[in-house]
């Protein structure tokens, strides 16, 4: 059987939280949704947080929510998944594409920096691996353009900078809660935001626009049954029965970060030192909750060595094609080189397994098939 690079960390708990949902009266829209939502912003350190139905939506909320729209532009890193970009551009916005720094993977404050036009609604940094960004320098680029700083955090819920949590780094904080990131609801995420205001706009967006609330309703003479739709949303809920699991998940966080952080440790340990191999870096002051475990090879040789760790039973996967080479941005005009620390990064990058329950014994199979490939 081959080692996946990630996969969900299930136990009985969870499938216990998951059952007394469905023995219950609500499946959705009930209580276990705020529930979850409380336990989510205290590990952000937030006032508060809006659960949504993925990682996608989570972005889309968020920058709905922020008020982006057509004539906006939107400077991201292009060493991500495609959704950081895609969704503010179903929002009608220009994305903007900054390079990233060599040693994390994250956006360049510089980069950015100079990506910069008079439009620049929002920067939206990436913590690749799980390592956050620099949010202190992308935080002052953002607001001395009057912009917004969006940390997509699909990778790091758990990691800080400084001792303080992701989802208090930045302006407004996204999460993921797929199976292979640090913890799971199935499928799931969540916006955290430090104004008030952005989160309201949010949780009536992620509810296809409904407004219930009498001192909102344009015709609040209506009738107790009235609701209005002020602007368009979508439905992004997220059910009770994958809250419940997301909350059992969010009491093993500690658990997963260690065992993760144990598995970079003995990475770390067994890889260092092999000529033409890059491990990943941890800058001072973070303490990331590690998602991937991204090595850097020779370009010339990823993929001959990629082949044969995969042919080994070694499941591993390259994080990410930068975002502007897929055909959809080649066909608006985007094109290859723009940002040359990103496409070498992407030519050199493979991701081992990483996940909480990867056992010894797999590790060392990791290890030595990698050194096989490498020709150690």
């Amino acid at each position: 059987m081959g080692i996946p690079y990630g996969r969900q960390s299930i136990d009985d708990d969870d499938i216990a939280a998951v059952v007394d949902v469905l023995h219950g009266d609500w499946l959705t829209i009930g209580p276990r949704v705020a529930e979850f939502e409380s336990e989510i912003a205290r590990v952000a350190g937030s006032s508060g947080a809006v659960a949504v139905s993925s990682g996608t939506a989570a972005l889309h909320c968020a920058y709905a929510g922020i008020g982006i729209g057509p004539g906006d532009e939107v400077i991201t890193t292009p060493l991500t998944f495609v959704a950081t970009a895609a969704t503010a551009m179903a929002q009608g916005a220009r994305i903007v594409f900054a390079d990233i720094t060599p040693d994390t993977g994250t956006l360049d404050p510089a980069a950015a920096a100079a990506a910069l036009t008079p439009r620049t609604r929002v920067i939206a940094g990436v913590d690749y691996a799980g390592h956050p960004i620099d949010a202190r320098a992308l935080g002052d680029v953002a607001h001395g353009a009057g912009a917004v700083l969006l940390e997509d955090a699909a990778h790091s819920i758990g990691s800080t900078f400084e001792g303080i949590p992701v989802g208090s780094l930045a302006d407004v904080t996204t999460f993921s809660f797929f199976p292979t990131k640090n913890m799971t609801s199935g499928e799931g995420g969540a916006v955290v935001a430090k104004d008030a205001a952005v989160l309201d706009r949010i949780r009536t967006f992620r509810s296809q626009g409904m407004v219930r609330d009498p001192a909102l309703l344009r015709y609040p003479d209506e009738g107790p049954w009235h609701q209005e739709v002020h602007s368009i949303g979508l439905n992004y809920r997220l059910p009770d029965v994958l809250c419940a699991l997301g909350q059992s998940q969010l009491a093993r966080l500690d658990r997963f970060k260690a065992k993760r952080a144990a598995i970079h440790a003995r990475y770390n340990r067994e890889l260092g030192g092999i000529d033409g191999l890059t491990l990943p870096t941890t800058r001072a002051g973070v303490d990331p909750m590690w998602h991937l475990y991204p090595i850097r090879v020779p370009a010339p040789e990823r993929k001959r060595i990629f082949t044969e760790l995969r042919a080994a039973g070694v499941l591993v996967q390259v994080n990410y094609l930068p975002v502007y080479w897929h055909p959809v941005f080649e066909d608006l005009g985007y094109r290859r080189g723009m940002c040359p620390v990103a496409e070498t990064y992407y030519q050199e990058e493979i991701s081992l397994p990483m996940y909480a329950d990867l056992s010894e014994h797999d590790q060392d199979r990791v290890i030595e098939e990698l050194q096989r490939a490498l020709r150690v």
